[in-house]
């Protein structure tokens, strides 16, 4: 009976959030191509969105299932995340098909998932919430499945309130632009580093950002080691970059080898990397305040 009450409960919350005119929290999606520092980013911004008093929510869909690690949950609790498009009894519940089943499914397309969060968010250090959502592997990734319909719903449906904040780490590449997951985020940050094929992911990602809606759209180039390398990906851009809101640069920074897979080390010592990313969290709570 308490667990009904409870996931009641944070049914009748997740209605609250939603209603017309209530103000919504941050939610920023982070892609990229597989290598260029994503989950690192994701993990830093998340606490620091935390010590500014944000309750901070960090999703992972990236297949790697790395974001647990950087955002500091111990080893041996991350190594028993099993990622909610693998919980094969919760989609079979929520959508009333089991993933595999074959054609035929009578299929829920709109899903409840109001008690996701608390069923199987993992607690992480400084305040920070970590999810685990998985990702499809089927070549037709935007294929009507349970494991789709379910993973579109709880990134549709989580809706935030004000002083909240959604960060969701993505498959490497542009696949998940084209099944929609990322329809409804506020803002992207696109993730490149100084090299072509990076540039080209970051390019094309930033089209199809600005073809599903997202308002605010953030170009951040990584692992910069001189001014060459901003104009290398400046040129390459071409006129890509006018799809930007704007631009942040990333110093390399040794110091990220040393400490991973965990980064919170990094928050403790000044660097001129964390200094860039501190400047980075600031003008995304600010764009976000603007869109409000």
């Amino acid at each position: 009976m308490a667990d009904r009450e409870r996931i009641a409960g944070a049914a009748r919350a997740i209605r609250e959030h939603t209603r017309p005119g209530k103000d919504r929290g941050a939610r920023i999606v982070i892609t990229g191509k597989g290598g260029v520092g994503k989950t690192t980013i994701t993990a830093l911004l998340a606490h620091l969105y935390a010590q500014k008093g944000y309750t901070t929510l960090a999703v992972d869909e990236d297949p790697q299932m790395n974001l647990p690690y950087a955002a500091g949950i111990p080893r041996e609790e991350s190594d028993r995340i099993v990622p909610l498009s693998k919980n094969f009894d919760y989609v079979e519940e929520k959508t009333g098909a089991r993933p595999g089943a074959g054609w035929g499914m009578m299929l829920r397309l709109n899903p409840d998932v109001a008690d996701v969060v608390e069923r199987f968010g993992a607690k992480g250090p400084g305040g920070v919430n970590v999810l685990v959502m998985g990702t499809i592997e089927q070549a037709a990734g935007g294929c009507l499945c349970p494991e789709n319909t379910l993973l579109e719903a709880v990134i549709h449906y989580v809706s935030l309130r004000k002083n909240e904040v959604i960060l969701m780490d993505t498959p490497a590449g542009v696949e998940h632009f084209g099944r929609t997951i990322a329809k409804g985020f506020d803002q992207a940050l696109l993730v490149t580093d100084p090299t072509f094929n990076a540039v080209q992911v970051a390019r094309h990602a930033a089209e199809l950002a600005k073809g599903l809606g997202i308002r605010t759209i953030w170009l951040v180039i990584n692992r910069v080691r001189s001014e060459n390398d901003i104009a290398k990906v400046q040129e390459l851009m071409g006129d890509s970059m006018a799809l930007f809101s704007g631009q942040f640069v990333l110093p390399w920074d040794e110091s990220l080898i040393a400490c991973e897979p965990d980064v919170r080390p990094l928050l403790d010592g000044p660097s001129p990397f964390m200094e860039r990313l501190r400047d980075l969290q600031v003008r995304l709570e600010n764009a976000h305040n603007d869109i409000r």
